[in-house]
């Protein structure tokens, strides 16, 4: 180990450059922290467009590589007023639309403009407020690129929320049709001298009372939710937060009514037919999960990854990749 170490420190240093940004480019932060363990000073290399790491880092979308960097907080004074050949400051860089290979790993247009607009919030805790309205040599600001670079990802994005908010939508006018008829409806009838449900002590009709209550309520909120997502203002700050908070409310709820619809469903089953019939509880109960797990099965994926995008950060101290940089490598570099 020691003789190929050596062997490493006896090459030209500048034969890790080429590879060094690449990696920023590619997100791979492990060769990142590796190259600058063994030469610290390749953190001030730059391409043919005068872009370091951190700037490839933003443009490519590197969130490991960009975090590895920025747990460096000395080299942030610098990365603030930091221009490229074409004078665009960091903002600008991160108001560029993102590669195709980097936004098709995330699901919908809508999830990919939220992505974009986080790295735009996150760029600015970085930068000076001047740097918001500083022009480049084209004399755009920061946010004329952004909305030039993502119009059609902002048409996009509405496309792809009006689509889900009209398809469970429809399926919330169901279920509330369905459980609102069945509450007037109870099973067993009710008695003509009183109106009281005939099974009104069973413990199966209390569980069936409760479950539509569930189902119904439930499925109104949903309702509510998506219709108020199909009549919003598709403003593409509205991507950021807003808009799919409603989404996973509504998804939420709307798994909620079916789960409690199903559970409804095979309770009335149970108080009709079953009463005197135990074994039938087991098929009963089991053609009652089916329709709850393919709703799982096609919607759960896309509520965790609401979820995940809208709730848990890929930036900050939590996701600098637990580098293995050793400070004293770099003392010499920040004047440490």
């Amino acid at each position: 180990m020691k003789i190929k170490e050596k062997h490493l420190n006896d090459r030209d240093d500048s034969f890790y450059e080429g590879p060094f940004l690449e990696a920023a480019c590619r997100n791979a932060s492990e060769v990142v922290n590796g190259i600058l363990k063994i030469w610290p000073q390749a953190i001030r290399c730059t391409n043919k467009n005068g872009h370091d790491i951190i700037q490839l880092a933003t443009i490519h979308r590197s969130e490991k590589v960009y975090n590895l960097i920025y747990s460096w907080g000395d080299r942030m004074s610098i990365y603030r007023t930091m221009k490229d050949s074409s004078n665009n400051n960091m903002l600008h860089l991160a108001g560029r639309l993102a590669p195709s290979n980097k936004l098709k790993l995330i699901t919908g247009a809508a999830l990919q403009l939220q992505r974009e607009l986080q790295w735009r919030e996150e760029v600015k805790k970085i930068v000076y407020p001047a740097s918001m309205t500083e022009v480049n040599i084209f004399n755009d600001t920061p946010e004329m690129v952004f909305t030039k670079e993502h119009q059609n990802l902002v048409k996009e994005g509405e496309e792809w929320i009006k689509t889900v908010a009209e398809s469970c939508s429809i399926t919330a006018t169901l279920i509330i049709t369905i459980v609102f008829a069945a509450a007037i409806t109870v099973p067993g009838g009710t008695r003509q001298e009183t109106g009281i449900p005939m099974f009104l002590e069973e413990a199966a009709f209390t569980v069936f009372a409760i479950s539509d209550a569930i189902s119904l309520f439930s499925s109104t909120t949903a309702l509510l939710l998506f219709l108020s997502t199909l009549t919003a203002r598709f403003a593409q700050e509205g991507f950021l937060s807003r808009l799919p908070r409603r989404l996973i409310i509504g998804l939420c709820a709307l798994l909620i009514s079916t789960a409690a619809m199903m559970v409804a469903f095979g309770a009335t089953l149970f108080l009709v037919f079953c009463r005197d019939k135990m074994w039938m509880l087991v098929p009963v109960c089991g053609l009652a999960f089916l329709p709850i797990a393919v709703f799982c099965y096609l919607q759960v994926p896309l509520m965790i990854d609401l979820f995940q995008s809208t709730y848990i950060s890929m930036f900050g101290k939590d996701n600098h990749n637990n580098s293995n940089l050793d400070p004293n490598d770099m003392r010499f570099f920040f004047g440490k």
